[in-house]
C-alpha cells in the first residue's frame, strides 16, 4: 500500500514549549506549615543568606535524593529539632513559582504536620536568626512572597498557586 505524502495526516502536536527550547528542570522545595494555637511557625533568615536575607520564611529545604516527606522530616530535625512522623504529614499547598523570566522555576510543596514532638530550637544559626509563631492575619514583614501566598491559599482552602508566570 502506498500513501500520497500530500494526503498524509499532520503529525500530532503536544502542548508545551516549542521543541527548540532547552528543557529547564524545576527545583523542588519542601516547607513546613506548622500551626500551634492558631499561629504559624516562621523563621527569620540570616542576613548572609543567598536567598531572601532577613525575610521571614517557613522551615524549608530542597529534596536531596529523597522523597519530599523524608526531606521535610530531615529538615525539621536539622533546622529546629522537631520530630515529625511521616504518618502525621499532609500536603497543604503547592506554589509553582518563577522569580523572573529566565530563572529556574521552583515547585514549592508546603506540608502540614498534624502532630510533632519538641519545641522549635535554633540549630542552624548561620541560616536562621530565630523561630517565632505568628497569627495568619498579622504576618511579619518582610516575608518571602511565595510563603505568604501559600499561607493565604491554605487559609482560603486552595491547594495551588502560581507566581511569576506570565
Amino acid at each position: 500500500m502506498t500513501t500520497d505524502p500530500e494526503s498524509a495526516p499532520e503529525p500530532l502536536r503536544t502542548a508545551g514549549p516549542p521543541r527548540d527550547r532547552q528543557t529547564v528542570p524545576n527545583v523542588v522545595g519542601v516547607h513546613l506549615h506548622l500551626e500551634h494555637e492558631g499561629r504559624i511557625l516562621l523563621g527569620l533568615r540570616h542576613p548572609d543568606s543567598p536567598f531572601a536575607p532577613l525575610h521571614h520564611h517557613f522551615l524549608a529545604g530542597h529534596c536531596e535524593q529523597e522523597s519530599a516527606v523524608a526531606c521535610l522530616i530531615r529538615e525539621a530535625r536539622e533546622e529546629a529539632g522537631l520530630e515529625i512522623a511521616a504518618k502525621d504529614v499532609e500536603l497543604a499547598h503547592v506554589v509553582h513559582v518563577v522569580d523572573r523570566a529566565g530563572t529556574q522555576p521552583r515547585l514549592q510543596l508546603v506540608f502540614r504536620a498534624r502532630r510533632w514532638q519538641g519545641e522549635p530550637r535554633l540549630l542552624e544559626p548561620d541560616k536562621c536568626l530565630g523561630w517565632d509563631w505568628w497569627p495568619p492575619d498579622a504576618l511579619p514583614e518582610p516575608m518571602v512572597p511565595y510563603a505568604r501566598a501559600a499561607i493565604a491559599g491554605i487559609g482560603a482552602g486552595r491547594l495551588y498557586t502560581e507566581l511569576g508566570w506570565s
